[in-house]
């Protein structure tokens, strides 16, 4: 849920945790079935914060008191690690979704030789900045780095976009038909079984609210549209980042 616990959260005031030796699952559960009756819960689970747990509610984390009374929702820092603790627990979240997105499912330019990164891509066929970013399809390759596309149709099923890109999926060269539908040319209509809503549902999960969206290999959103420089830029910084627990 984009707006999970907008309105609904009470404010966390600056006073001592309440150490409960453990959390109860069906505690926290409770606790965010009272705010918001229809969430989806993914999974409850220890937090860093003392007293807290956090649970997994779509593409959100939440933390809540092991009694249950109150529901935090923003970013917990680690500040001598200088490091973004609710970020990195979403990554993994990310990547296990997105590691598990079988190759074969998706629209892959490759580099020659063996890649030195790989980025996922959610794209709209009809996204200006999605189109402009397919322009540097071939630096992106020269530099090692491969795009594997999934489509995210932002107007959703059942829309002319959503069904070019099952026209593009279902074409005969799928990276011509989606090269040409990105230089404006709308493609034949085509139906066959594909994976568009799939990916639609998949990039709902991982916090998509806009098209292009990039996602490096570590399952964090590194942006939106990136040149090949900025986007090299930001995966040669992660790559060089330490990693929690090093």
């Amino acid at each position: 849920m984009k707006r999970f616990l907008s309105a609904a959260l009470v404010v966390f005031l600056a006073a001592p945790f309440a150490r409960a030796a453990d959390f109860d699952d069906a505690t926290v559960r409770a606790a965010l079935k009272k705010l918001v009756p229809n969430a989806k819960v993914d999974k409850v689970e220890a937090s860093p914060i003392p007293g807290y747990a956090q649970a997994i509610v779509g593409s959100q984390l939440v933390y809540v008191s092991n009694d249950g009374r109150y529901v935090l929702q923003g970013t917990l820092y680690d500040a001598d690690a200088k490091l973004d603790l609710t970020a990195a627990r979403m990554s993994r979240e990310h990547v296990a979704k997105l590691d598990a997105y079988p190759e074969a499912q998706r629209i892959v330019f490759k580099p020659k030789g063996t890649p030195k990164y790989k980025v996922t891509v959610f794209t709209d066929i009809d996204c200006g900045y999605c189109r402009k970013m397919h322009t540097h399809i071939a630096e992106y390759n020269e530099r090692g780095i491969q795009v594997d596309y999934l489509f995210f149709p932002r107007s959703g099923p059942g829309t002319p976009s959503f069904d070019k890109a099952v026209s593009v999926w279902c074409a005969k060269d799928r990276q011509s038909a989606f090269t040409s539908a990105k230089a404006g040319q709308d493609p034949a209509p085509l139906k066959c079984d594909n994976p568009v809503a799939q990916e639609y549902q998949l990039g709902l999960a991982v916090g998509v609210d806009g098209t292009p969206a990039v996602y490096a290999p570590d399952g964090s959103k590194i942006g939106g549209y990136l040149t090949p420089d900025q986007l090299q830029a930001s995966l040669d910084r992660l790559a060089a980042a330490p990693k929690p627990g090093a």
